[in-house]
């Protein structure tokens, strides 16, 4: 569905009304930053895993897939949902992110204080992450579509027990990240003139 193929709620509906060109332009800037940000979280994942040590990074490794409180990976029927849900679950999904990244910025630099790159890299995710949630529900605001309710805050939890938890669920976060931002910029795609219907 592109925004000139009609409203959000119905992709099929013939509008007559073209959007202002400040929204469209609004739509692909926060749709190239999802786009980055899929790229910079697809690194950081890498960068993660070398930093880890073995079994982290070696062939045959399959790791549980941890649950993470407050966030899950998009459900396999996301595709199915209405557009205007679909964005709304990734902005929701792009709130719980920042504290989750953080939270695994401060373990990291316990555990691996001299791999500077990765705490680097996962403090600007944390903020960057911020900055695509933000524009995501900007593009909701616009185009009519109700934004996720404010936030809640996160129990102030203790990091899993031992070293090893601790890396595997730094991990998931990392693996959520990539898995939100792809599915963000798939999302934003088609409200793109010329995106998949």
């Amino acid at each position: 569905m592109s925004l000139r193929e009609g409203s959000l709620e119905d992709p099929q509906a013939d509008s007559s009304v073209s959007f202002l060109p400040h929204l469209e332009a609004k739509i692909r800037q926060t749709h190239s930053l999802a786009r980055l940000l899929t790229k910079y979280a697809e690194q950081l994942l890498q960068e993660y895993v070398q930093h880890q040590g073995a079994p982290f990074g070696s062939p045959g490794f399959s790791p549980p897939r941890l649950p993470v409180a407050g966030l899950s990976a998009p459900a396999p029927g996301h595709a199915g949902l209405p557009l205007a849900e679909r964005l709304r679950l990734d902005a929701e999904a792009l709130a719980e992110l920042p504290p989750l990244l953080d939270a695994v910025r401060h373990r990291q630099a316990e555990l691996s204080p001299r791999a500077l790159r990765l705490l680097r890299r996962l403090e600007d995710a944390t903020r960057q992450t911020r900055a695509l949630g933000a524009a995501l529900e900007a593009v909701l605001a616009a185009l009519g579509a109700a934004a996720p309710g404010p936030r809640r805050e996160p129990p102030a939890a203790p990091g899993p027990a031992g070293v090893f938890p601790a890396k595997l669920l730094g991990l998931r976060v990392c693996g959520l990240y990539r898995e939100w931002t792809r599915r963000t910029e798939g999302d934003l795609g088609q409200l793109l003139p010329g995106g998949p219907a």
